[in-house]
């Protein structure tokens, strides 16, 4: 079980998290320095970065190879693009709803779009490289992660509330069929999910962190997605509800978005670390 090491200053809802090199960066629903930048060591804020164009939040990733953060925005379907060196800002424009993002091993871009099923990849200067279509079962993704270690697949998190099916899946080459799979029906039972909203990977062993949102906990699963015998965070380590998932390979570190819901909404958050 993972152990909490820190707990970033509780505010305003947070949307993603992410680390590149010797920071952390967090995404707030703010109308202005809506990323905040934390050193990665002693957890001190560092600055600000201001998104101008901005208008939605749904997820954050990283590029250690371009420098940048990626941010996906729904409400225009774009995905701005900031260098966290210069925090020259661009965006492009991705014809369909995104939410969940991710980088390949390419140092493309994955973006996760539940309303069309859909999994595009972009290059880092938002050309679509290609576009696949998930299978008619897998209802509401809401985050892909390539598995670097086995050519081709990809690892999909799909279900929201009120839908029938909660899984995290291992999709075959261009998500064609599900290779593995774990969780079916919704509940709180080793074996079952409810509403897994996040997913992060082990690059090392491809071994799978999963955040659990209803059941409020992260949990751990092998490449062949069975349970491995613990819950990496349990409900006793959060105040609310997780959200959002970071790993740090190099450091050991789980980032995990906790945000509080209130009549269906987001009213409050933090970001929790856990060594693992």
């Amino acid at each position: 079980m993972g152990q909490v090491v820190n707990t970033l200053p509780e505010g305003l809802p947070v949307y993603g998290v992410t680390s590149l090199g010797d920071e952390v960066f967090v995404l707030k629903w703010k109308e202005r320095d809506q990323v905040e930048v934390y050193d990665v060591i002693t957890y001190r804020l560092l600055r600000y970065i201001s998104i101008p164009d901005l208008r939605g939040f749904a997820d954050m990733t990283s590029c250690k190879h371009d420098h940048c953060v990626y941010i996906s925005d729904p409400f225009v379907m774009c995905i701005h693009r900031v260098d966290v060196q210069s925090d020259a800002i661009r965006q492009w424009a991705v014809n369909d709803t995104p939410h969940g993002l991710s980088m390949t091993k390419a140092h493309n871009v994955l973006v996760t779009c539940p309303f069309v099923c859909k999994i595009k990849e972009f290059s880092s200067r938002g050309d679509l490289l290609r576009e696949m279509t998930l299978p008619d079962d897998v209802i509401n993704p809401l985050h892909a992660i390539g598995l670097h270690l086995t050519t081709g697949q990809y690892v999909v998190c799909h279900g929201d509330h009120g839908d029938d099916v909660h899984r995290v899946c291992v999709m075959s080459e261009y998500c064609t069929h599900i290779v593995h799979s774990h969780g079916g029906q919704p509940g709180s039972g080793t074996s079952q999910c409810n509403v897994p909203g996040h997913l992060a990977v082990d690059d090392d062993t491809e071994f799978v962190f999963v955040v659990d949102a209803f059941n409020r906990r992260v949990t751990l699963l092998s490449p062949t997605l069975n349970y491995i015998g613990c819950q990496v965070v349990s409900r006793d380590k959060l105040k609310w509800w997780p959200y959002r998932l970071h790993l740090d390979v190099q450091r050991r570190r789980l980032y995990v978005v906790d945000n509080e819901y209130i009549d269906g909404k987001l009213t409050s958050g933090r970001v929790v670390v856990f060594s693992v």
